[in-house]
């Protein structure tokens, strides 16, 4: 019995569906990584200009100026682009998948033989690059652009200069700061900034030195600073005298905040650091929540981008067919806020009852991947 051409055409197409996925994979991933491109400039775009009006804001403040305000919105680009990825992913993702539905372009897969399960596994597959290439970014140009972009607006503070390899600098009046390190502590309410490794420089007007101290901490705190194991050195015309006290009182009105801009925080570290950070505090007995919490966001963003997309793909086979750009935009802003609402509610969560990080990032995206199969075992059936 001979067979008929136009089903022995079908089932040739089919085979080479099979054989070269690539072909498929491609045209895919093509349309996903559009609509991702075009959501992620978008939103990047809206973000440059929101924060360069920021910064207009301080124009004028100490030496900050036009160009200061140019760079630092420049350098903080990697940064923004690391933050607004994941909704970038999943607007985008709904915007290359609902063209393709409009156009019946999905239906001709479909029908080719490829399951919706296929189809998703290759709108992963295309994320999974610019994914990587974001990870990347968190781990090098992000932290490293947002730590000169604080940098460079403490000069907005007249009394402020920062040296990267000479740790902290600050000055008041005739009297010098140098700090190795420091960080913001909070114990409940109570939250303090402290320095280590400090030296106070103090200078007459007429230039001359006047005395050195050298403390090991130095806390901020109502009414000025608290010095701790402080060994000082006072120069007299004719004379040098040496004392050493456990504490002592800095009434000074050296800004905190302005210090603290200029501390190394959580999120400008690498991941490595971040984990040799955790292991010091915890052998210290010190509180690492803030390094833990940064330290398992970072390994699960590119679970978080996946989770996110896979979860809102099935609209893409139905409510997605009939609507235009404005309905897919509006689901994929639903998902991205319902997900990073609840990311910030576990995670708040975890801070407040101590209980393991890990558990909080897991939640939400064991919450969208639960979504996405109800989706699909709705529609499969």
């Amino acid at each position: 019995m001979a067979v008929c051409p136009r089903r022995t055409r079908a089932q040739s197409v089919v085979a080479a569906m099979k054989h070269f996925p690539r072909l498929h994979d491609s045209y895919i991933a093509r349309s996903v990584l559009t609509g991702v491109l075009a959501a992620w400039g978008v939103l990047l775009g809206l973000q440059t200009v929101l924060a360069f009006a920021g910064e207009v804001g301080d124009i004028g403040k100490g030496g900050y100026t036009l160009s200061h305000a140019i760079v630092v919105t420049g350098v903080s680009l990697p940064s923004q682009a690391y933050l607004l990825f994941p909704t970038a992913a999943l607007i985008g993702a709904l915007l290359g998948l609902g063209q393709m539905a409009a156009s019946s372009e999905l239906t001709a897969l479909r029908a080719l033989g490829l399951s919706r399960r296929r189809i998703g596994a290759s709108v992963l597959l295309s994320l999974s690059l610019l994914t990587a290439l974001m990870v990347i970014n968190g781990e090098t140009l992000a932290p490293k652009g947002d730590e000169y972009a604080r940098a460079l607006r403490t000069v907005r503070y007249n009394n402020m200069v920062v040296s990267k390899f000479s740790g902290l600098w600050a000055r008041e009046g005739g009297v010098f700061l140098n700090a190795a390190t420091g960080e913001q502590k909070q114990r409940g309410d109570d939250r303090w900034l402290e320095l280590r490794g400090v030296r106070l420089f103090e200078f007459e007007h007429d230039g001359r030195l006047k005395s050195i101290a050298t403390a090991e901490q130095a806390e901020h705190r109502p009414g000025g600073w608290v010095l701790r194991k402080v060994d000082r050195v006072r120069f007299g015309e004719k004379s040098v005298q040496q004392a050493q006290v456990a504490e002592e009182r800095w009434q000074s009105q050296l800004d905190e905040a302005a210090l603290a801009s200029s501390v190394t925080r959580p999120s400008n570290m690498g991941t490595m650091a971040l984990h040799d950070s955790i292991e010091y505090r915890k052998r210290n007995g010190m509180d690492a929540g803030d390094f833990e919490r940064v330290y398992w966001g970072r390994w699960f963003y590119p679970i978080n981008v996946l989770a996110l997309c896979l979860a809102a793909i099935p609209f893409a086979f139905g409510s997605l067919r009939s609507g235009g750009y404005g309905k897919r935009v509006f689901i994929g802003i639903v998902f991205a806020l319902g997900f990073w609402m609840l990311q910030m509610i576990v995670t708040k969560l975890a801070s407040i009852y101590h209980f393991d990080f890990r558990v909080a990032y897991a939640i939400p995206p064991i919450v969208m991947l639960g979504v996405s199969y109800l989706f699909f075992h709705r529609r499969s059936g």
